[in-house]
């Protein structure tokens, strides 16, 4: 399946990010609100063959059908910046700067609460046949799932908040496994089959991805939970966002950056071979 090395592929991950950071205000926003509306009609698609089949193994199996087909269509997650840009900043590429990271954050931000929210109302106004129904089993399950992760985690206090940003943190931490995965790979079957496996993983361990959150709980009000927009901000977006940056970053757009970017000098190597050239450089030539 044409597999790159490392080093080539983190290489592309840079150039990836310098990319992102000098994309125009419109194809920023474009691209942000596809990947936000794209990765919603996953997350409803997987649930609903959760509720369907009551095996969510099932739902988080072919929750990755969206991912990769944002991913292959060149739309942008949050989550995926997230990691990507700064490498750009940290390989000195030329007139990158943090306000030009943080501007396109902020655009893909936009973008995929955007994207995200039209499909929340497109499926509640489909759900409820225009607003004359209750939504059915499907509408009620996402309902309860605002709740429980908001309110749920609130009643736990500061403990509830830190474990939503550690949630994000192992979210992102292979969300961004399956970004860099595609690049590792030339071929579309080689791409899909390294994105399906941390991405479905995510899904089945119930970790937390802003951008599907922004269209799980808007969608969950607009079906009735019980909580309120800021429990929603505050018991989850926020924390959520904050741990997805920390994880990607930390654990996979660093990581791979600091060993295969900027490798470290084999110095056990070196020592090994000194006394060997030292060696040679005594003996006579042979005549």
């Amino acid at each position: 399946m044409a597999y790159l090395l490392p080093n080539e592929f983190v290489t592309k991950m840079v150039d990836a990010g310098e990319s992102k950071i000098y994309m125009s205000t419109r194809d920023t926003l474009i691209r942000g609100y596809m990947a936000g509306a794209i990765l919603a009609l996953a997350a409803v698609f997987a649930i609903t063959i959760a509720v369907q089949t009551g095996v969510f193994f099932l739902g988080a199996a072919m929750f990755p059908v969206g991912f990769c087909m944002l991913y292959l269509m060149g739309f942008d997650l949050l989550t995926g910046v997230f990691v990507l840009c700064p490498l750009a900043w940290l390989a000195k590429r030329p007139g990158v700067t943090w306000p030009q990271i943080l501007r396109n954050w902020g655009l893909v931000f936009c973008g995929n609460f955007a994207g995200a929210l039209t499909v929340a109302l497109m499926m509640s106004f489909i759900f409820t046949y225009g607003y004359n129904t209750d939504g059915g089993a499907i509408a009620t399950k996402v309902a309860g799932i605002g709740e429980a992760r908001t309110l749920g985690y609130a009643q736990y206090g500061t403990e509830g908040w830190f474990t939503i940003f550690v949630r994000g943190m192992l979210c992102n931490w292979m969300v961004s496994m399956g970004v860099v995965g595609a690049m590792i790979s030339t071929h579309v079957s080689g791409k899909i089959l390294s994105m399906w496996m941390p991405i479905m993983l995510f899904f089945f361990m119930g970790f937390e991805h802003s951008v599907v959150n922004m269209f799980l709980f808007p969608f969950g009000l607009i079906m009735g939970g019980e909580f309120s927009v800021m429990d929603y901000l505050v018991w989850n977006e926020i924390p959520t966002a904050l741990g997805n940056l920390v994880g990607g970053l930390a654990f996979t757009g660093l990581t791979l950056y600091s060993t295969h970017y900027r490798t470290a000098p084999k110095r056990k190597l070196a020592a090994q071979s000194a006394p060997v050239r030292a060696e040679a450089e005594t003996k006579p030539a042979a005549v």
